[in-house]
């Protein structure tokens, strides 16, 4: 096979710049596929799953992923991919698809632990060049700790979460325990939405995604910064596709702070001031939005992301980013320097 074309971008490395780094990309793992199965709440979640995205989505949905399996199934496919795109690095998560989060305690320490073994394995294809995260069981809040050092300790940077688990929000006291072992441990979170509550509102020309997850991406980041858990907490927090709504709105959520004695009995200092507290994906399909999710949030806090490989993403990164005509220096930073500094790769 022919190799492909060096991109651009891949100039980095050889001149001593940092490497890009892309954050946000997914690799597929057919184990936990077979491992929940037919097992009792697996044919329930699978409907509303369908009842949340509308059979139109579904219908293109399907084809798109089965086109998409040897990129994130194969890790040849996958670099190549990556050079094609002049990316040196990948932070690779599970699909949000494996979180399970309807599982019995047995089964979901199951899901973990096979998805942890099985992205580190994919991931040891080669070690220089990706990263991986794990799962943990956010249904249950009493075996997340345990789940984050076995993802450690199969040597991934940290784990995926969702906006929020069935009953719980990520403001649960519950959760006090792992994000002080997050914080400690220095393990990176990925804040990935899947789902939203919105449910049938959205089951039409995919408003499901493209409204969907943004709305659980500020909703979770607010009860995270109103709840005081990042007061409390200093954490790795890498919140996809730019945050959501949250960034752009967050004038909003400052007001409210200031006006009222409700909004402001949770967290210590104005909402805007924990987007500097957090790191963002460049997701956000929009160089005007990604410019000001650059202002708000410090250019030292947002990260290259790209979606790989699904529809939604950004089959070019460095061209997206590119395009929001940043400074070369906060270029730079958030093509590579940030998550370089965030994954410690120069020790890697």
């Amino acid at each position: 096979m022919t190799a492909p074309a060096p991109h651009p971008a891949a100039a980095g490395r050889r001149t001593g710049a940092a490497p890009t780094v892309d954050v946000h990309a997914h690799v597929l793992l057919p184990e936990i596929d077979a491992l929940v199965a037919g097992l009792p709440g697996h044919a329930e979640a699978r409907e509303l799953d369908a009842r949340r995205n509308g059979p139109a989505a579904l219908a293109v949905n399907g084809p798109m992923v089965r086109e998409r399996v040897p990129r994130m199934t194969d890790p040849a496919v996958r670099l190549a991919a990556m050079d094609a795109q002049g990316v040196d690095v990948q932070l690779v998560s599970p699909s949000p698809s494996h979180y399970h989060y309807w599982a019995d305690e047995d089964t979901a320490g199951k899901v973990c632990r096979l998805a942890n073994e099985a992205t580190a394995a994919h991931c040891a294809s080669a070690p220089g060049r990706l990263r991986g995260l794990g799962l943990v069981p956010l249904q249950h809040p009493q075996h997340m700790v345990s789940a984050l050092d076995h993802a450690l300790e199969q040597g991934l940077a940290g784990v995926e979460i969702s906006s929020h688990a069935p009953g719980r929000e990520l403001s649960d006291p519950a959760y006090e325990p792992f994000w002080a072992r997050a914080a400690q441990t220095g393990a990176v979170v990925f804040l990935h939405p899947f789902g939203c509550t919105l449910d049938e509102r959205l089951d039409r020309w995919y408003l499901s995604n493209t409204v969907g997850q943004p709305t659980e991406n500020a909703v979770a980041l607010s009860h995270l910064i109103f709840s005081g858990v990042l007061d409390r907490h200093p954490l790795k927090l890498i919140a996809a596709h730019g945050g959501g709504y949250l960034p752009t709105h967050i004038g909003r959520s400052d007001h409210a702070w200031s006006a009222r004695s409700d909004a402001g009995a949770g967290c210590a200092q104005l909402p805007s001031s924990y987007l500097k507290r957090l790191y963002f994906d460049s997701l956000v399909h929009d160089p005007h939005v990604l410019r000001e999710l650059v202002r708000v949030a410090g250019a030292d806090r947002v990260l290259l992301g790209s979606d790989y490989p699904f529809d939604m993403g950004a089959d070019d990164p460095v061209a997206a980013l590119r395009a929001a005509r940043l400074s070369e220096d906060d270029l730079d930073a958030v093509r590579g320097r940030n998550a370089s500094a965030l994954l410690d790769l120069t020790h890697a």
